[in-house]
């Protein structure tokens, strides 16, 4: 209560934390807005079948299975964003970009917003010719192959993304927190009372089997949540000497953090997971029956509406993989070592220049090593929940992808409001 009673207290933060409100209350708002000429009935009935789609309906808390403007969530804008972060290796404009602070910053900025419409026309014209084939009796709700139905639809989804991306920005500048982050948040959040409200009426009639694997789900899920807090701030830290006029010299260290990549490598995984899922859906009732077979093996084997040994094996070593690719994308050992060196720095035991960044890279794979393991295991847990009891991925609470994203937005807005106190203090004290 006293934390409570100081944030009302400090004018800026109350401004800030209802404005931030405000917004979240409006993209709620937005999810509930269908897309002009959609049979919601149907779309309903196929997202209640499982398997991708309903998994794509737990990540945007029911704005797909409403079929609605902001259906494709921040996908879109998180696509462009990895892209454009991964580009600045390959092409020299956008590195030397991003080593101009601010004003590059902007202009990076700038690029995947653009970067954003053209991916979310592509993700929303699959989406449509995705759930279109899938809808019950074959009947799509909007013909794909027809200009005039098709094209209205994708600008309006489309429309929906950029209108997310512009209220998170607004968050970001003029609320608390990073709102692209909040706004994920608020959507695997929302979509949590819907998983216990259709538990509860399968209870109420009669269907009581999922009860008690649902409970221990929750049990389960909360020790997690204790596991991901304690590990998702944990880091190595690597001691550097800074050149002074003492004969010690001034030490500091360099922090290496456990979850250097954060949850992208889960997000690569899935899409590389669940991409050739949907393709073998079209493919089974394709004329080569070399092709048939093919998709109902993967379908048998893969398919994320049919967890199996091979599936989590395959899913985790993606997720370590994408964890090491990522990695070796952003951290860069040459120039952090050349950054030490450059401010008269060094490693005590490590020699300057290259022997530094050999070391920094070592330390960096082994801690990556047991990072990438950590998320592939959060990952599975709750796959492996649905292998051995009564309960689907829609029953499930929260995904492990969804858990570390809660997680860690939680944890942004505590040190901003911490943050924003302690301005709030010194400023009654100046």
């Amino acid at each position: 209560m006293e934390m409570l009673k100081r944030i009302w207290n400090s004018r800026e933060l109350r401004k800030k934390i209802i404005f931030t409100l405000f917004i979240i209350l409006v993209f709620r708002i937005a999810a509930h807005i269908a897309v002009p000429g959609v049979d919601p009935a149907a779309i309903k009935s196929l997202f209640e079948g499982g398997g991708a789609f309903a998994i794509f309906a737990a990540l945007t808390g029911g704005s797909m299975e409403n079929f609605s403007i902001v259906m494709m969530g921040l996908a879109p804008y998180i696509n462009a964003s990895i892209i454009v972060q991964l580009m600045t290796v390959v092409i020299p404009k956008l590195e030397q970009l991003s080593k101009e602070g601010e004003s590059g910053q902007r202009t990076i900025t700038t690029i995947t917003r653009w970067l954003t419409l053209p991916l979310a026309l592509a993700q929303s014209y699959g989406m449509i010719v995705l759930i279109s084939g899938g809808v019950p009796g074959g009947q799509p709700f909007i013909d794909p192959h027809d200009p005039s139905q098709v094209l209205p639809a994708m600008i309006t989804i489309a429309a929906g993304t950029l209108f997310l991306m512009w209220l998170g920005e607004l968050i970001t500048e003029k609320g608390i927190g990073n709102g692209i982050s909040l706004l994920i948040f608020t959507g695997i959040i929302s979509a949590m009372p819907g998983v216990v409200g259709n538990l509860l009426t399968q209870a109420d009639l009669g269907e009581t089997t999922k009860i008690v694997p649902f409970l221990a789900f929750v049990a389960v899920s909360a020790i997690l949540l204790l596991i991901v807090v304690y590990v998702m701030d944990a880091n190595r830290p690597i001691q550097i000497v800074n050149a002074s006029r003492n004969t010690t010299g001034e030490k500091s260290t360099l922090p290496i953090r456990l979850l250097q990549a954060g949850m992208i490598p889960i997000i690569f995984a899935v899409s590389l997971l669940t991409f050739p899922s949907v393709l073998a859906q079209f493919l089974q009732g394709a004329n080569a029956q070399w092709l048939q077979n093919a998709a109902l093996w993967w379908q048998r084997h893969f398919s994320s509406g049919n967890i199996t040994i091979e599936y989590l094996i395959l899913y985790f070593l993606l997720i370590l993989l994408f964890s090491y690719f990522y990695i070796s994308v952003t951290f860069r050992p040459e120039q952090v070592a050349e950054n030490i060196q450059k401010r008269g720095g060094f490693i005590p035991g490590i020699r300057p220049g290259k022997e530094t960044a050999e070391h920094l890279a070592f330390v960096s794979n082994r801690i990556n090593l047991w990072g990438g393991s950590f998320l592939g295991f959060i990952a599975l847990v709750p796959l492996v929940f649905t292998m051995f009891s009564p309960l689907s991925q829609t029953d499930l609470i929260i995904s492990g992808a969804g858990l570390i994203i809660v997680v860690g937005v939680v944890l942004e807005l505590i040190r901003q409001v911490n943050a924003h106190l302690v301005t709030h203090n010194y400023d009654k004290l100046a």
